[in-house]
């Protein structure tokens, strides 16, 4: 599809690009990206995520050199991330072993290692708290720290993975064993049908809104219905990159803070013998993505007649940047290819008129 220039050409588009500092420059109080990266730390992580990019620093510059838009952030750190030398791969994390910080599930009351309530807005009064204009971060800053620092340390001990038991006795389904390396989308263009690797990775840079519309239309009878969240844990992950592969030797590089869910469903299993389980995983906490990833991850692998269910469906459109862009495009000039569309209409409304006379 050819487009021609903009009316004004580069120097149009000079001045539009100028234009948007104006948009920024409404107050003579700035927002420090340290602020941001703490403040708006949900944002942050969502952001971090469907980039494929660990990085809130960066996530938070991108956020506000684009005016909050999450698309354009997503779209910056994305380019960023594709200048980086890929040096290595970390090993595989176990998630069973994180330092959970918030860990619950629905399935059970009492689990083995305990539920942590940790922080949630689910319990929130969902009233705006008009103190906050006047609040001071310091003083706010201050009190947390001095908080913390009364706490007496404890001993962090890993909370067992639930479904690890429930393996145990047989009750659930298991993927089977593959030893190959995880198919990295963003070196390899996705093909289908998609390897499990190549499907949640997909899932997980997938837009956040997407994706819990689509689990929402499963859980409303557009596919399989109502699952249970066994396990969500927040948590940090240790990060490992082998050295000496031949001696299995691995240098610690650091942690990562990830919100992993585990859903049981109904099993394929006809007999009923066993559950099914959905599996989401993302940067940061992101607590309704990571379920929502669970939901379809589930919903692809059964298989259906539903949108849901429907794997290039899914992991095609869901890509926030792709998505995004090609609905951007529309705004470019589309000159040549409406007037064919125009002189088409003007000469079916001639022709038709002529059959009448």
């Amino acid at each position: 599809m050819a487009y021609v220039a903009v009316s004004g050409g580069k120097e149009a588009i000079g001045e539009s690009i100028r234009l948007l500092d104006f948009y920024r420059s409404g107050t003579d109080k700035d927002v420090e990206v340290e602020a941001v990266e703490n403040k708006l730390s949900l944002l942050v992580d969502r952001i971090m995520s469907e980039a494929g990019l660990y990085s809130k620093t960066y996530a938070a510059l991108a956020l506000k050199q684009c005016e909050g838009s999450l698309e354009e952030a997503v779209f910056l750190l994305r380019a960023y991330r594709s200048t980086l030398t890929r040096n290595y791969y970390t090993d595989t994390v176990d998630t069973g072993a994180m330092r959970v910080v918030r860990r619950i599930s629905a399935a059970f009351k009492d689990i083995t290692g305990g539920q942590i309530l940790g922080a949630t807005y689910d319990y929130t009064h969902r009233l705006i708290n008009f103190d906050m204009d006047g609040e001071s971060p310091a003083e706010l800053r201050r009190r947390m720290t001095a908080a913390l620092s009364a706490q007496a340390p404890e001993e962090v001990v890993p909370c067992p993975r639930l479904s690890d038991e429930l393996r145990k006795e047989g009750l659930i389904d298991s993927f089977d064993e593959d030893n190959r390396s995880p198919r990295d989308v963003t070196v390899k263009m996705l093909e289908f049908p998609a390897g499990r690797s190549a499907r949640l990775q997909t899932l997980s840079r997938a837009d956040a809104g997407f994706i819990s519309g689509l689990a929402y239309s499963a859980l409303r009878g557009f596919g399989q219905v109502h699952p249970t969240v066994g396990e969500l844990r927040c948590g940090y992950v240790e990060l490992y990159v082998s050295y000496l592969p031949d001696e299995n030797e691995s240098i610690f590089i650091g942690e990562i803070l990830i919100t992993e869910v585990e859903c049981f469903n109904a099993a394929d299993d006809k007999d009923r013998l066993k559950l099914a389980v959905g599996y989401g995983a993302v940067f940061g906490r992101n607590e309704n993505k990571a379920i929502s990833m669970a939901v379809i991850d589930r919903e692809l692998d059964s298989g259906g007649p539903y949108p849901t269910q429907d794997e290039e469906f899914v992991l095609t459109h869901g890509d926030s940047l792709e998505m995004n862009g090609f609905i951007s495009h529309l705004k470019l000039p589309h000159y040549v290819t409406f007037q064919s569309k125009l002189d088409s209409v003007r000469k079916t409304r001639v022709a038709g008129n002529e059959r009448k006379l």
